[in-house]
């Protein structure tokens, strides 16, 4: 079953558990139109790991909405961005951990040979691919930064 079959389905649930699927329906329906467009946008189907760009993206933008809100003090919009979060996660592959991180990040420094901050642009380069739909990416700049020295 690929992903786009499990949102339907996911979906359909939704919608029969009327009042405890509420969330769960808006955000599912949030993510396929989000789909369609970028299918339409690029004319071609997508594939499981081309869904998984478009539920990462769609993560991160809650992601910062999230801190705005904070920063806002607005518990309540807080709650439901956190409701919509847990939802997106639902259907991303296993999130690395801050530990797998550094680690990919110091192999990937030794591979390349990094020395210092100027290498911050082909450091990331060859992680983001490594870290797609797999690690917050401000987080692993964050740790790039961190180790460089930057």
């Amino acid at each position: 079953m690929t992903l786009k079959d499990r949102l339907v389905e996911d979906m359909k649930v939704a919608m029969k558990a009327k009042e405890e699927g509420k969330v769960r329906l808006s955000v599912i329906r949030m993510v396929r139109a989000g789909i369609r467009n970028a299918e339409i946008d690029n004319k071609l189907e997508f594939n499981d790991a081309q869904v998984i760009e478009v539920l990462a993206r769609e993560l991160k933008q809650r992601r910062d909405e999230l801190e705005e809100f904070i920063k806002a003090d607005r518990p309540e919009t807080v709650q439901a961005l956190e409701k919509e979060i847990s939802v997106l996660m639902d259907y991303l592959p296993q999130q690395l951990s801050e530990g797998e991180i550094r680690q990919l990040v110091q192999e990937t420094i030794a591979i390349l040979g990094a020395q210092g901050p100027k290498d911050l642009g082909k450091v990331m380069g060859t992680l983001s691919p490594k870290t797609k739909g797999r690690a917050d990416g401000k987080l692993v700049n964050l740790i790039v930064r961190e180790i460089l020295g930057a």
